[in-house]
């Protein structure tokens, strides 16, 4: 493959000044500041849709839809099963519903719901989960939800998808809007990088290659597509290791052509996604694969544990979901599509895993220097002082 393509696709209109000069600072804003302003964008194309919020509306960003169109807006209250049950039927009535909430609630508490009324029935119903991942932070574990991506992609009939940052979640809640059928859209709470154009090519079930090369695959969803990216970016100019790039936004349905193609021409798989691996994109990847182009694959994403309370920064770092830790799962994927011994263990599981212990205690020691000592702590007056000033 002397003569193979490497390096950017121009053909993606990415920000690439980002991954060229590293240096540069990215615009970031959280991919649900997209799903709004895509609901607005819809609603002013089509009068059928309607929007359905389970007490979070500003959070979930249902409040410019709210705002623009308040008779088309419906707010339930903490009610996630009531939520799914009442959009079904308003679709079958004729509407559009979207239904927001966070991730954790919705598929999280209600998928019972969504699977008989909604994808049972092929309703015609958006569900957003808002606040995924462990990005969340502080909230910890129960409202950091890495299940979502399994629970949803199980489901006959429902579209998944994860788009990477603020403007690809725009298109895609247009395009989940235009679609028929049931579509479940998966967003985030911190700011990440804003890294796609107006240009960027969206569309359901089509993955887009953002970087070309020969020596391996990375394919992710969400923003650590970012991560990703950088990670490709390093390799070559470190290693010489040149790593072709699938923006896999849309997990069901795959983009089976595409997918089997990269694993064929590179004979090797790195996935990246802030979701439990197992069901997740990882999961979907090594299901495809296995049966139609069977190559060595590394996943990296929540390795069958639980998220923790941190800063997102923090948690991202402690489960492996950043750039330094893609680029080791890659390497060592070379090395096994090359025949080379590898340790059993990955080195950016081992590592990662150190981080995150490091992490925890860090957390706990702080939290105990501000505890009262009367309630175990070691701090000396009865008061309890946030660390915001």
């Amino acid at each position: 493959m002397a003569n193979a393509k490497k390096g950017w696709n121009k053909s993606a209109f990415l920000e690439f000044r980002l991954f060229e000069k590293q240096t540069a600072i990215p615009n970031s804003l959280p991919t649900r500041d997209g799903y709004g302003d895509g609901l607005v964008l819809a609603g002013k194309k089509d009068k059928r849709i309607v929007v359905l919020c389970a007490d979070l509306t500003e959070s979930t960003r249902s409040l410019a839809f709210k705002l623009a169109f308040p008779d088309r807006f419906i707010q339930l209250g903490v009610s996630e099963q009531s939520l799914a049950s009442i959009a079904a039927g308003m679709s079958l009535a004729g509407k559009i519903p979207f239904i927001s909430s966070y991730a954790a609630f919705s598929p999280g508490r209600n998928w019972e719901q969504i699977r008989t009324t909604i994808a049972l029935n092929e309703a015609n119903v958006k569900i957003a989960g808002a606040h995924a991942g462990v990005s969340v932070g502080p909230d910890g574990a129960t409202h950091q939800m890495t299940e979502d991506i399994a629970l949803m992609r199980v489901l006959p009939n429902m579209r998944v998808i994860v788009p990477c940052d603020v403007r690809e979640s725009r298109k895609a809640t247009l395009a989940a809007a235009s679609v028929e059928g049931p579509v479940y859209l998966r967003f985030a709470r911190e700011k990440t990088p804003v890294f796609t154009t107006e240009k960027t090519p969206f569309r359901i079930g089509r993955a887009e290659v953002c970087r070309f090369g020969s020596d391996l695959t990375m394919i992710a969803s969400g923003p650590i597509l970012f991560e990703a990216l950088i990670a490709a970016e390093r390799l070559s100019r470190l290693r010489g290791i040149e790593s072709r790039v699938i923006n896999c936004h849309t997990i069901k349905p795959l983009d089976i052509k595409l997918i089997v193609q990269a694993a064929k021409e590179t004979g090797a798989i790195v996935t990246a996604e802030e979701a439990q691996i197992a069901g997740g994109l990882g999961g979907a990847i090594a299901e495809l694969l296995s049966s139609l182009a069977p190559v060595p694959i590394e996943r990296i994403g929540l390795q069958d544990h639980y998220g923790e309370s941190g800063s997102p920064d923090e948690l991202l770092k402690g489960f492996g979901l950043t750039a330094p830790y893609i680029m080791l799962a890659a390497e060592r994927v070379f090395k096994r599509k090359r025949g080379e011994k590898v340790s059993a263990v990955p080195e950016y599981k081992k590592l990662a895993e150190a981080y995150l212990a490091d992490a925890k205690q860090r957390i706990m020691e702080e939290a105990i220097l501000r505890t009262p000592q009367k309630w175990g702590g070691r701090k000396k007056d009865g008061s309890l002082k946030s660390r915001q000033p």
